[in-house]
């Protein structure tokens, strides 16, 4: 669990990012690449800690592999009160 709040921001940027992605149609492997230049960029900036980071990209990986997190909800169909 991430409680450092510059790293909680990075991460719903990021979780944002990849479903906005996602629904544009770019799919896993294109998501991962997009993961790793976002982490390498924070790398570089020294933007956080590297042990940060790490825990960074455990979460997102971990939100990447959870299929239910890009599935388009479906919406309720009404009863039909005649």
């Amino acid at each position: 669990m991430l409680q450092d709040a510059r790293t909680i921001r990075y991460y719903q940027r990021l979780t944002d990012a990849l479903v906005e992605q996602w629904n544009r149609g770019y799919r896993f492997d294109e998501l991962r690449l997009y993961l790793d230049g976002y982490l390498a960029a924070l790398r570089h900036a020294d933007a956080i800690e590297p042990y940060l980071i790490n825990r960074l990209e455990e979460e997102v990986i971990r939100y990447l592999y959870d299929p239910s997190n890009f599935e388009i909800p479906q919406p309720e169909s009404e009863p039909d009160y005649r």
